[in-house]
């Protein structure tokens, strides 16, 4: 097919190769040019704006910073989709967004599927992501043709519509955000009994954090929040629309939320995530 990609972050930059090794014919853009130059180099046509990316795709990806990316971009952009394109959009946005782009893109002549992405920069690499694809059938058939080159087949799962992906996503985030704040509060409470740092983690091993003790013990314990697999700044985005979508109190997302907000703003929003627990 040819597909075009808008937007070379982190996560993008580890998805388009699975693309080109499958033969796909990629058109790459982002704001910066450097990664789209290193996807040039990697075998991906190179555009020079988003309009010229997307101009004879059948399918476009999207994976923007978050909703009001997605809206200047692609919504108020006046992109030149194929009639009959299929836009699949793995930007983390909540349902109401979810649900906007669907409806724009129903009056463009375009498929929306909703596909976040669960997992970080080591499972993309190794296509074994979790995989959400959420749209009208036979456009949600075509986006998981695609998709599930970078996804681990038993953590794919299909939804009936764009605005239920949206939401499992920021589930999955709120998950990733809460188990992390047991993570610290874990620490905090075992050295005050006692315990070295090692020893609280080797007991949260045998626990339900067990998998984010694992995924963050190390640079909590070292201090270390330079190796970036989910940037702080784009984990408080996410609790921002977790907040923003839930109708009822979110108590420990809000916690997280305000420790995040604090990292962002004092310049270690492009740290990891992590980098919060050294701060509070």
């Amino acid at each position: 097919m040819n597909i075009a990609f808008l937007g070379l972050g982190r996560m993008g930059r580890e998805l388009v190769p699975h693309l080109i090794d499958a033969g796909h014919r990629v058109t790459v853009w982002n704001r910066s040019p450097e990664p789209a130059q290193a996807m040039g180099r990697r075998g991906a046509a190179v555009a020079q704006t988003a309009a010229e990316a997307v101009d004879g795709a059948q399918a476009v990806v999207s994976a923007l910073f978050g909703p009001d990316a997605v809206r200047e971009v692609i919504v108020d952009g006046g992109l030149p989709f194929a009639s009959g394109a299929v836009w699949i959009d793995i930007t983390t946005v909540s349902p109401a967004d979810a649900s906007d782009f669907s409806a724009w893109a129903a009056g463009a002549g375009v498929s929306y599927v909703h596909s976040p992405v669960i997992g970080s920069l080591a499972p993309a690499r190794a296509a074994s992501l979790g995989v959400l694809i959420g749209g009208e059938h036979d456009a949600a058939r075509i986006a998981r043709t695609i998709v599930a080159l970078w996804a681990d087949p038993n953590k794919l799962r299909m939804l009936d519509t764009p605005e239920q992906a949206a939401a499992g996503k920021l589930v999955a985030n709120l998950a990733l955000a809460v188990s992390f704040e047991g993570l610290v509060e874990a620490l905090r409470l075992g050295e005050s009994g006692g315990l070295s740092a090692e020893q609280v983690l080797d007991t949260l091993g045998i626990t339900a954090l067990a998998p984010i003790a694992a995924m963050k013990g190390g640079p909590v314990v070292s201090g270390d929040f330079d190796d970036t697999q989910f940037s702080a700044a784009l984990l408080a985005k996410d609790t921002r629309l977790m907040l923003a979508t839930s109708r009822d109190p979110l108590p420990a997302v809000s916690l997280v939320s305000a420790a995040l907000e604090d990292a962002v703003d004092t310049g270690d929003g492009d740290k990891d995530f992590s980098v919060i627990a050294a701060r509070r």
